[in-house]
């Protein structure tokens, strides 16, 4: 795929994600290009709901499109959640933390009452194969890593919250095996591997046509 068409399908489904936010909402929005454009195409529509953002990035974003984003330290709950996904596979389940930002975007995705994950058509795979991005607490790092054969640290600075990101490249014949796996690792703060109870709203864009898939 182009970069152009690339471009081309994330401001289209980004403009239908925004579609969905009404003005008396509390929004949880990810982190990644496409929610970037999200937040544009929200600012555009002038947009009097108030957000949430899993990341410094994402925050930017939406104040300099000018929404209004609320303290997520106080914040219990959301109306929605939209957030971008590096692969879904046909079984549902997806990977997140591309950018490193999957533990924010967990937590407030199980916040959130619905949760609408917004990709590309290219995005959509038979199964899982990209590596799953960790975050791991830098306490006793060392003692984290020996547990976590062929885990590659990223050269990249700490997440918002002082963690450790990372990737660990694994088969993904059965993910929520895995799942659990990191789960039950100590050092681990979270993992980028998300379940189809979780991944249930898709918005993919077919070029200029987005589809509004429900499992």
């Amino acid at each position: 795929m182009s970069d152009q068409r690339d471009r081309r399908e994330k401001e289209a489904v980004a403009r239908s994600a925004a579609g969905l936010v009404t003005d008396d909402q509390l929004v949880a929005l990810g982190s990644g290009s496409t929610v970037a454009l999200v937040a544009a195409a929200l600012g555009e529509r002038g947009s009097r709901a108030r957000f949430a953002a899993a990341s410094p990035a994402t925050a930017l974003a939406a104040t300099s499109a000018g929404l209004t984003l609320v303290d997520d330290t106080t914040t219990a709950r959301y109306d929605l959640a939209i957030d971008g996904a590096d692969e879904v596979a046909a079984d549902g389940w997806a990977v997140k933390g591309g950018g490193g930002a999957h533990t924010r975007e967990r937590i407030l995705i199980s916040a959130a009452d619905r949760f609408v994950c917004v990709v590309g058509a290219s995005k959509l795979v038979d199964r899982l194969t990209w590596p799953v991005p960790l975050e791991l607490q830098p306490f006793a790092l060392a003692s984290t890593v020996e547990r976590l054969p062929g885990v590659v640290l990223r050269d990249a600075p700490p997440t918002a919250d002082g963690g450790v990101l990372a990737d660990l490249a694994v088969p993904l014949d059965d993910p929520a095996a895995v799942a659990a796996r990191l789960d039950a690792t100590p050092g681990i703060v979270d993992h980028g591997l998300f379940a189809p109870d979780v991944v249930r709203e898709l918005l993919i864009a077919h070029g200029d046509h987005v589809e509004h898939r429900r499992r």
